[in-house]
């Protein structure tokens, strides 16, 4: 058997088709919204790269210090033969699971983006020639369908990313990796953490910049690709804490009363000035919110760590109630 397969759920046309349909429905709403996954184009993705080394960004360092500190402890309470990993991008962070999972001999990377499976594939094989990669082009919030693969299973949704789902599309996304869990099966939770509001909006709005011009690259990409006239320079970022929904939102705003023109969507889209035109929701937890939107889903917490600083928490939970996943 191949130590490498790729399997393609996710139709090629998807990616264009999808954002054709959000930058028409989210554009023409009010207020006016684009989903977060439209940054990570591959200028996107460097710039990300570069806000998570940024001193104001922790969140990716205080889940790689809980992954190193609590790898062990992983593998204790999981036994896992396959690692599941959804949005892996680079796989980099999984490396410390995949070091310290002991009878670990199958891994499943779920990612949009074909090149960086690819990418990331090789890197894993190269350090794990005993490793079995299977890799699935997929979008996990549509239509999760994981290969059969042994048991016991981890699947792992690393990076705070939950948190860009509103709250019907975490229950939604929670249920669906839920009926995908067969019995000894377990799900590791990236969560951060509510904080003041000065750490929060700082790790969004860096001095130097960078989360601005990652958040102004989703005009890029679509000019590039709808062929529309946004101009960047034309839109102030934004980043604000909402107290009562406890998750940060990334704007931009347009500096003056404007009209881009969408040629592929046969659109203009009017902007006031002032009007803001929401990038993502970034929502922080809290330990009891996270087990109930867990329960919620037919899961249960098994286990809770935070890094030292009490600033992010990876979670452990297993199926509670009726089995779903493979036989």
């Amino acid at each position: 058997m191949s130590p490498f397969a790729l399997t393609r759920t996710l139709p090629l046309d998807a990616t264009a088709a999808a954002l054709r349909a959000d930058v028409a429905t989210g554009l023409t709403r009010t207020p006016k919204e684009l989903p977060p996954k439209w940054f990570y184009d591959a200028r996107g993705s460097e710039l990300f790269d570069e806000i998570t080394l940024l001193p104001e960004y922790y969140p990716t360092r205080a889940e790689r210090e809980i992954l190193i500190d609590r790898a062990t402890e992983i593998a204790e309470a999981t036994g896992a033969r396959t690692l599941v990993e959804l949005g892996s991008g680079s796989s980099d962070k999984t490396r410390h699971l995949i070091r310290a999972l002991p009878a670990l001999d199958h891994y499943v990377p779920v990612d949009v983006s074909e090149s960086a499976l690819r990418g990331a594939a090789g890197t894993l094989l190269a350090e794990h020639p005993a490793l079995t990669v299977h890799a699935l082009v997929a979008d996990f919030q549509y239509g999760l369908a994981l290969p059969g693969t042994p048991g016991p299973r981890l699947v792992a949704f690393l990076g705070g990313t939950i948190g860009n789902l509103l709250p019907a599309e975490r229950v939604a996304f929670l249920t669906a990796v839920r009926s995908e869990l067969a019995p000894g099966d377990a799900l590791l939770l990236g969560t951060d953490l509510v904080k003041d509001e000065r750490t929060l909006v700082a790790a969004y709005d860096d001095a130097a910049g960078v989360t601005a011009a990652f958040n102004k690259n989703v005009l890029a990409v679509v000019n590039r690709e709808l062929g529309a006239d946004f101009d960047p320079d034309d839109f102030a970022h934004v980043a604000l804490w909402d107290a009562r929904q406890e998750w940060i939102e990334m704007r931009l705003r347009a500096r003056t009363a404007l009209v881009a023109k969408i040629p592929a969507l046969d659109l203009a889209v009017h902007f006031a000035a002032g009007e803001e035109l929401r990038t993502e929701v970034s929502a922080k937890f809290r330990r009891a919110g996270v087990a109930g939107e867990l329960a919620e889903a037919g899961l249960r917490m098994s286990h809770w760590w935070t890094d030292e600083e009490g600033r992010f928490a990876l979670s452990l939970s297993v199926p509670d109630g009726p089995a779903g996943g493979q036989d």
